[in-house]
């Protein structure tokens, strides 16, 4: 499994959940630790100052109480704990997370999970995450945001990102 030397506690336990948690999902556990690396570096008590997203995947406020908690609550759990949510989220999206790609779209924009020529148009999406409207139209595609994800991770992970 890709980026377990980011992993500052409960290296072992997390690397077993994170795989069992793979498997329930049908998707690579590798998947699943780079979107929790983009977002959270996997700190998961890690907070965006602007949105109040938080954990692991960055659970926006509104999320966490559909999971039936909060993002204080969730700052507050261990890596191990907060696993948990993260599964609960993405459980919907069994079945259709086909790809790297779409397990990160299951967390930033579900809409278009399994679609390549998706456009997200909302303004404020893209004025929130300038890291993904590489052309600074306005619209981000999903083209745009595998490139900005591969843009942005550790050049030795990047054969497997493809």
């Amino acid at each position: 499994m890709n980026f377990e030397e980011y992993i500052k506690e409960n290296r072992e336990e997390f690397t077993e959940k994170v795989n069992n948690i793979s498997n329930e999902l049908g998707i690579e556990s590798n998947w699943l630790m780079f979107v929790m690396w983009f977002e959270s570096r996997l700190n998961p008590q890690a907070v965006n100052p602007i949105s109040g997203a938080t954990g692991l995947i960055q659970f926006m406020p509104s999320t966490a109480r559909s999971l039936g908690t909060t993002t204080d609550v969730l700052k507050r759990m261990n890596n191990i704990q907060q696993l948990d949510y993260v599964l609960a989220y993405l459980r919907p999206y069994r079945g259709k997370m086909k790809s790297w790609v779409d397990v990160y779209l299951a967390v930033f924009y579900p809409k278009a999970i399994g679609k390549t020529h998706f456009v997200i148009t909302p303004d404020i999406v893209a004025k929130q995450n300038k890291i993904f409207d590489l052309n600074k139209d306005l619209d981000i595609t999903v083209d745009e945001i595998k490139t900005a994800l591969r843009n942005n991770m550790p050049e030795k992970y990047k054969k497997f990102y493809l």
